[in-house]
């Protein structure tokens, strides 16, 4: 099998390190095959690399509810 080395910064170490945590991937090789072929297969079927950046604030866009069930922080824990 081919090897690769490849000298990563500190923004994109710390990038492999959350995906690592979020896909509950071991090491660092199989987070970067895992995150290879998917952005290959996002390629393949020419779907964009999600933006969830853009979902920011999107919670804050919603009606409140006229009605709710707790009235303030403490009323949710008693």
């Amino acid at each position: 099998m081919p090897q690769l080395i490849i000298h990563l910064t500190p923004e994109l170490e710390k990038a492999l390190t959350d995906y690592m945590r979020l896909r509950r991937v071991k090491t660092k090789s199989d987070a970067v095959r895992l995150a290879l072929l998917e952005a290959v297969d996002r390629e393949r079927r020419g779907q964009p690399a999600p933006r969830f950046s853009q979902w920011l604030g999107l919670c804050r866009q919603a009606p409140e509810s006229p009605n709710p069930r707790f009235h303030s922080d403490e009323d949710l824990w008693s």
